[in-house]
C-alpha cells in the first residue's frame, strides 16, 4: 500500500475549509487543487483540495450536497498538556459546538476530539476506582481539563 488519505466531502466550501485547517495544525499545507468541477468544466471553487495536517494526508472534495458529516467520524487530537487541549479547543469550535467529553464539531460540520494524553494515561490506571473517578470526572465536561482529571483520579 502507498498511501491512506482521509477525504472529507464537502458541498462547495472544501477550498475554505482546507485553508482553516492548515492554519490550525503545526507543519500543515495545501500542496495541490483540481480546478474543475464535477461535469469537468474550469471552476472557481476547486473540485478537490489536496493537503496535510502535521504530515497527514487529505483531500477536500467538492462533492456536492448529497452527503453531510456526522459523528460517525470523527478525528482525535491528542495533546501533551492542558495549553494544547485549550488551543485545539478554541480553534476549532470558533463557528462549530461543543459537545461532551472533550467532542466538537467544528463550523464544517467535521467532528473532533481534542484529547490529553494524560487522560488516557489515567484510564489506563491498575486501579478500577482511579479509573471509575476519572471517567465520572471527565463525563459531564465539555472541554476536557487535565487539573480535574488528576485531582478525580487522586480521589
Amino acid at each position: 500500500m502507498r498511501d491512506l488519505i482521509n477525504c472529507l466531502w464537502f458541498d462547495g466550501r472544501g477550498a475554505e475549509a482546507a485553508l482553516y485547517y492548515t492554519g490550525i495544525f503545526p507543519n500543515s499545507a495545501i500542496s495541490s487543487h483540481l480546478d474543475i468541477n464535477t461535469e469537468g468544466k474550469p471552476s472557481s471553487e476547486p473540485m478537490t483540495v489536496e493537503f496535510n495536517l502535521n504530515g497527514r494526508a487529505f483531500v477536500a472534495l467538492n462533492g456536492g450536497p448529497q452527503f453531510t458529516f456526522n459523528e460517525a467520524v470523527s478525528f482525535q487530537i491528542m495533546c501533551d498538556d492542558q495549553a494544547e487541549v485549550d488551543y485545539y479547543w478554541e480553534k476549532l469550535t470558533d463557528g462549530g459546538e461543543e459537545s461532551q467529553c472533550g467532542w466538537l464539531r467544528d463550523r464544517f460540520g467535521v467532528s473532533w476530539q481534542v484529547v490529553p494524553v494524560r487522560m488516557a494515561q489515567l484510564l489506563g490506571d491498575p486501579d478500577p476506582e482511579v479509573v471509575r473517578r476519572v471517567v465520572e470526572a471527565f463525563m459531564p465536561m465539555k472541554k476536557l481539563d487535565i487539573g480535574v482529571l488528576e485531582a478525580a483520579a487522586r480521589g
